[in-house]
């Protein structure tokens, strides 16, 4: 096939064996069915109730039997053939239980009712429980499963309950229908779901729970209570997700998921929440670097408010941990001019290198190790085969500077060990990874920085279960492991939490214009570029004449010629006008199956217009185009299989979806942290740890990549709010900023190298991320050598000419070419700045097929 006829002429060719379709294929189904297993988590299994024994006699309660959510709305949805509930992944297994015919079909009836009057999944109500079919029920067995199923979406967060102020969000209609449902938000039951599982535990001997659910909820309302035997975490499984649960439920297949996310007792333990609507047009992070299990494992008296730790998860098996070492690293150490250069820096030399120097300004020991290399033995010791992972933490000295008690620093999935099987394990940490960021100078200003004093190191299933090791690093000096510049300085966050729980104060500095422009704005400009206004790019054809005409040395050189090294980029981009130029920069129009526009077309110099895709959980095609294809597990359920092997399938075979669909890139993974259980979208990121969320999606970009498509990660950065997310400004610390927030990009952009990344629509610290210089040229670009290009999210109010001198190469899901070269006119931008970005999207281009 020729480069680009995929793009250019969509013929939508199979790209399976012998002629097959891979998109919806069978082997990506079971594909996202293993991954579903791999990341569902077992919380609670008293007396050994699951798996269910064979022959057992089972009653399904809850409207989520049959009202199942595969994942979350809006860019997470995903068209598919068909979704398997719980009832239908149970019923596949007739030969091992039988299911009490009563409950199933009320429940039956009522959802399909509910889906014909137009309710979303996960938004139904729970009806009410005739009492005659629980008793029947219970003269039919004492084993009852209740599930309980949660929708959300993105464009709103969830509800704290006695919060009644209205809320900038832009689906209200899915608001409205949630506060109707949801008397104390959906974090908590509903009175109607408590009143249901009071029915069920009264009646019922061993009283099973399925949690459909994509982020955090409430789990003490099961956690203690001695009625409900066990609990099963199947979160949004995607288009198996019921026959995935159905599967660990009844011992097909032990779970082995653990928790990517701490589970407090309450919503107010988590210290986002205060604060969360405080106000619509900003967002204070106060915790500062203590988000999840870092401030529950390191604040005073907050340990005590958890419920279920972060990498918690049980098995139908047991496991022992032993033969437990560790040791320090050195790969190589030479010196170059008075400065120790580990074999990794050097790797990373002019686009990662961590230049190891003393903050003491004192000669630098050389002999500083590289890595702390961990070994261990990991043995089966129990009846049924089964996965354990093995998770790393280390604690750094408090200092000057004040650490979390632990931080996860390693991890390692095993393959599946048989009963009486054992498997090596090695994980190392780099001594650097380890290493804090110092923005107010209390060690060296701007710098990443390794305290002296030891580094602790433990080994085990969870951050709670784990031993410390015999071995420990002392560092007898400050250690500078990078020297950056401050960037992303916050102007008007107050204070930050320390690691005592006490707060310090920040300086107060001038605040930044967010809306300064060259350009004067009417009242009503947001109302312009507001996607339901659909105003859409403009087609840009080819002259018919043109195709006709013969050759001529006047003709415009053809990018094919780049392509085929004919000739250089630079001097295909010379015979570009500021105006083709300018219109690289912008989205372009919809062709074939997209409806997120693309990039390119120009089709006069033989650029191609190569679409996008949207969706996390699969390729997003509209319903109505006719084509369906596989819904993956939600992130959070990839995260929470701890396993990068899982995550790289999942990123072949979308990104293979993606490109026999013709799309150039598809626009995932979402990898934002879970500051807050109320951001509405959590369900389409990973984890509220960075460390985990980015190796788990670099994974995931490795294997999009693999089909020499663009992965795309996003929302870069600070994207942690729904509500007003366009006019919202994170507050942040610098530390916070660059030890949480921008961590998980780090990894991915250093460890995968993704083609293109998408700017976030939200302000940080007064300055609108797609028009920010420090983040997408100065920290992205600059400190982490990314080469790729960055996109803008939809329908952002961003100004284009300031993205474009901020680094934002693409404004989506239209650009403002006529703005571009007034912004020239005015000497505000330069063709030289068009032409930088235009390089890069032209660069992305030649990668594709």
């Amino acid at each position: 096939m020729e480069k680009w006829a995929r793009i250019k002429y969509t013929p939508n060719l199979p790209l399976g064996a012998n002629g097959e379709r891979v998109t919806a294929s069978k082997e990506h189904i079971a594909l996202s069915c293993d991954a579903a297993c791999e990341g569902m988590v077992l919380l609670k299994n008293e007396r050994n109730v699951l798996p269910i024994r064979k022959g057992t006699r089972v009653a399904l309660f809850g409207k989520g039997t049959f009202d199942y959510v595969k994942g979350g709305g809006g860019s997470g949805d995903v068209t598919v053939p068909y979704v398997r509930n719980l009832y239908e992944g149970l019923s596949q297994f007739s030969e091992d239980i039988s299911i009490f015919d009563k409950s199933a079909r009320f429940y039956k009836e009522y959802v399909e009712e509910q889906y014909r009057q137009g309710i979303a999944p996960g938004m139904l109500k729970e009806p009410a429980l005739a009492e005659d079919i629980v008793s029947d029920a219970a003269a039919f067995t004492d084993t009852a499963i209740i599930t309980i199923s949660r929708f959300s979406g993105e464009g709103w967060d969830r509800k704290v309950a006695g919060v009644d102020r209205e809320i900038k969000c832009e689906d209200v209609g899915l608001v409205a229908q949630a506060n109707k449902i949801f008397d104390h938000g959906d974090f908590y039951l509903t009175n109607a779901e408590k009143k249901m599982v009071k029915q069920v535990k009264e009646n019922f001997s061993n009283v099973i729970v399925v949690m459909n659910v994509g982020g955090i909820v409430d789990t003490t309302w099961f956690k203690n209570d001695d009625a409900i035997s066990s609990v099963l975490m199947a979160w949004q499984g995607g288009i198996e997700g019921g026959l995935a649960a159905a599967r660990i439920l009844i011992g097909k297949v032990n779970p082995s998921g653990k928790l990517a996310d701490t589970f407090a007792a309450k919503l107010e333990d988590y210290p986002s929440t205060d604060g969360f609507h405080e106000d619509d047009e900003y967002v204070d992070y106060t915790e500062d670097i203590y988000v999840g299990y870092r401030y529950f494992e390191t604040i005073p008296g907050a340990a005590k408010k958890v419920n279920y730790p972060f990498g918690f998860g049980l098995s139908y098996t047991t496991f022992l941990l032993e033969d437990c070492k560790a040791e320090a690293f050195t790969v190589e150490s030479v010196v170059e001019d008075s400065i120790a250069v580990s074999t990794k820096a050097k790797e990373n030399s002019g686009k990662t290198a961590k230049s190891v120097k003393s903050a003491d300004e004192t000669k630098t020991d050389n002999n500083l190790a590289d890595a702390i290399v961990v070994r261990a033995i990991v043995t089966n010791v129990g009846k049924r085969p089964g996965k354990e992972v093995v998770q790393l933490y280390y604690s750094a000295p408090q200092g000057k500077l004040g650490k979390p008690a632990k931080v996860l620093g390693g991890y390692y999935k095993t393959r599946l060990l048989a009963p009486g099987e054992s498997e090596r394990v090695t994980i190392a940490l780099y001594m650097d990874d380890m290493a804090s960021y110092d923005d107010l100078g209390k060690v060296k200003k701007a710098a990443w920085v390794l305290e002296k004093g030891q580094y602790k190191f433990y080994l085990g299933t969870s951050v709670r279960d784990v031993r410390e090791l015999d071995y420990k690093y002392e560092l007898k000096k400050n250690v500078v492991v990078e020297q950056v510049s401050n960037k992303l300085v916050p102007t008007s966050l107050k204070k930050r939490m320390l690691s005592d729980g006490t707060f310090e104060e920040l300086p107060q500095l001038k605040p930044v214009d967010t809306y300064a422009s060259i350009f004067k704005r009417e009242k009503d400009w947001k109302e312009t570029i507001n996607w339901k206004v659909l105003k859409t790019p403009k087609v840009r054809p080819q002259d018919m004449f043109q195709l006709f005409l013969p050759p001529s040395d006047k003709d415009p050189k053809k990018f094919i010629e780049v392509a085929e090294c004919k000739i250089t980029l630079e001097d295909f981009m010379k015979q570009l006008s500021d105006e083709q130029l300018a219109s690289l920069l912008g989205g372009q129009p919809n062709m074939g199956m997209a409806n997120t526009f693309g990039y390119g077309n120009l089709p006069e110099v033989g650029v191609p217009s190569a679409m996008t895709c949207d969706g996390p959980a699969g390729v997003r095609i509209a319903p109505e185009v006719g084509v369906q294809t596989t819904a993956f597990p939600c992130s959070t359920l990839l995260a929470c299989t701890w396993n990068e092997d899982v995550c790289y399938a999942v990123g072949v075979a979308g990104g293979a979806e993606a490109k026999e669909c013709n799309f150039g890139a598809w626009l995932t993974p979402a990898v934002n942290i879970h500051r807050s259980p109320l951001c509405g979208r959590n369900f389409e990121y990973y984890s509220e740890d960075p460390f985990l969320a980015g190796k788990q999606a670099a994974a995931m970009v490795r294997g999009i990549q693999s089909n020499n498509i663009a992965a795309t990660p996003k929302h870069f950065a600070l994207n942690n709010k729904e509500s007003n997310r366009k006019g919202s400004d994170s507050r942040a610390s610098e530390r916070a900023i660059r030890e949480i927030y921008l961590k998980a990009f780090e990894i991915i952009v250093k460890e995968a190298e993704p083609w293109s990344i998408m700017s976030s629509y939200n302000i940080i610290n007064g300055q609108r991320a797609s028009e920010s210089y420090d983040l997408l040229t100065g920290i992205l670009r600059d400190e982490w050598g990314f080469e790729g290009v960055v996109v803008s999210d939809w329908w952002g109010y961003g100004e284009h000419y300031k993205e474009v001198l901020a680094g934002n190469d693409i404004k989506m899901g239209c650009g403002y070419t006529d703005q571009l070269l007034a912004a020239i006119d005015k000497k505000a931008l330069s063709r030289k700045d068009l032409e930088k970005s235009a390089a890069r999207v032209l660069t992305m281009l030649l990668k594709l097929d």
